[in-house]
């Protein structure tokens, strides 16, 4: 199993940026006729984390997702840290030139 952190340029500052979870999300109810003290506290999925940067990058979170989802999937490590993780080294090296390809220098992996 190979991982590896992803980077995109941030669209407002140009820098690689990697999106991380400071803190889970929580959900709760509110109810029409009485209070309900019930929360859900929970982490997002690898997609769900990558599909919020829509906008605060330059490149399309959509293509990216798609281009990853086609040598391997993308996992919340830690639940903070957006990694993909790959099966065998020519599934990272497939990946790793079709996104330098596709975005160029936008978006690019770090191998852990």
């Amino acid at each position: 199993m190979i991982r590896a952190k992803l980077w995109l340029t941030c669209a407002a500052e140009h820098d690689p940026v990697t999106p991380i979870i400071v803190r889970p999300s929580v959900l709760g109810w509110k109810g029409k006729s009485r209070e309900i003290d019930l929360t859900i506290e929970r982490v997002f999925s690898g997609q769900e984390l990558l599909r919020r940067m829509k906008g605060w990058v330059t490149a399309d979170i959509r293509q990216v997702t798609e281009i990853i989802k086609s040598c391997g999937y993308l996992k919340v490590l830690d639940e903070q840290d957006l990694v993909v993780e790959l099966e065998s080294e020519e599934a990272y090296e497939k990946l790793t030139r079709a996104l330098e390809e596709r975005f160029g220098t936008e978006v690019f992996l770090e191998r852990l």
